[in-house]
């Protein structure tokens, strides 16, 4: 088969691989279409670890293949999307649902081969695990293969208390911004968007934002309190991994708001912060990352009332151009990037 390899930070390479076989417990993926994450980016660029020659790409959809001894519950043909994680099952966090926080977890795409391939193998604990969702009648594979990013955007919405009413403060409207826009939408949130870039500003317009600030022109904090009767939000989430964008969500938020920093920032980081803030006025500072499967299977309900997360997707590549998909990220043109085969979807 052929598949996109990571090799050390700034290489990655299209090569012949031997397509995966199924041992027992296991399945074997034709994928579909498969996100190009901002995780991978930052491994990409040195800032995050993946094992060298793993192939890459943890968003996925796909049909499966084959089936492996002992697997009863899935056939050949069945289309399905999943959590790319390999729990333990059996530690603290998993005992209680978390798996997302296992202390012995690894991931497809970064310690093992992921979907930036034709076929992927399932391990079997993911199979056993309960860690692969059969799609709905009327959800396509395009569609299913941002189950992965939107459920972490659930993750964030539960954190951050976001419901009817909810005014929620978009820190950065690249990708995961958007994502966390259309989720906030179909959750009746009133969303205010601060982002830098004016495409990417258009883009949150586009797809329904309330309000757009530019963070390069405007006082942020002073424009979402003048847009929310002198309040401020009562959440707000920092979906990139840009430090600077930490503090004007810190004083954007109304008193006893909740800050979430949902991107990944570079190694090392540091934010410069005035205690008195949080205490005074009660603010939660948090951070979430993936999901729990509980809120994979809230968001695989969900994505029938998602179409527009569809909109996000800007760029698309075959494998063959895998590296320009990451190229297109680095460049930050448009919005998400994913490597699909047109002979599956």
């Amino acid at each position: 088969m052929r598949a996109c390899v990571f090799s050390a930070p700034g290489e990655v390479a299209v090569v012949d691989k031997p397509t995966p076989e199924a041992g027992p417990g296991e399945i074997v993926l034709r994928v579909a279409a498969a996100g190009l994450c901002h995780s991978d980016v930052r491994v990409f660029k040195g800032e995050k670890y993946a094992k060298p020659g793993v192939i890459p790409g943890h968003e996925m959809s796909g049909i499966i293949a084959q089936v492996g001894n002992g697997v009863t519950d899935w056939r050949e043909g069945d289309r399905v999307s999943l959590c790319p994680i390999i729990a333990c099952g059996a530690c603290s966090f998993c005992r209680v649902g978390k798996r997302n926080r296992c202390v012995k977890r690894i991931t497809l795409g970064y310690d093992e081969d992921g979907a930036l391939g034709e076929y992927v193998l399932l391990p079997e604990p993911i199979v056993r695990l309960g860690h692969i969702f059969r799609l709905p009648d009327g959800v396509s594979l395009e569609l299913a293969s941002l189950l992965e990013p939107t459920s972490c955007v659930f993750n964030s919405m539960e954190l951050l208390g976001v419901g009817p009413g909810t005014n929620l403060l978009l820190v950065g409207a690249g990708p995961m911004g958007l994502i966390h826009l259309v989720v906030a939408n179909a959750l009746g949130a009133n969303v205010i968007a601060s982002e830098p870039d004016e495409e990417r500003r258009a883009g949150a317009r586009a797809l329904g934002a309330a309000a757009v600030i530019d963070p390069m022109t405007q006082d942020v904090p002073k424009a979402v309190k003048e847009l929310t009767n002198g309040d401020g939000a009562d959440a707000a989430a920092v979906t990139t991994g840009a430090v600077p964008a930490v503090g004007p969500a810190l004083n954007a938020v109304r008193k006893q708001g909740v800050v979430n920093l949902f991107g990944g920032f570079p190694p090392n980081s540091s934010i410069d912060l005035d205690p008195n803030l949080i205490h005074y006025n009660e603010i939660v500072l948090t951070g979430s990352q993936n999901a729990t499967i509980a809120q994979y299977e809230l968001c695989l309900r969900m994505l029938p009332r998602l179409a527009d997360l569809r909109q996000v997707v800007s760029h698309t590549f075959t494998i063959e151009d895998a590296p320009k998909a990451y190229e297109s990220r680095l460049n930050l043109s448009g919005r998400k990037t994913e490597v699909v085969y047109p002979d599956v979807v």
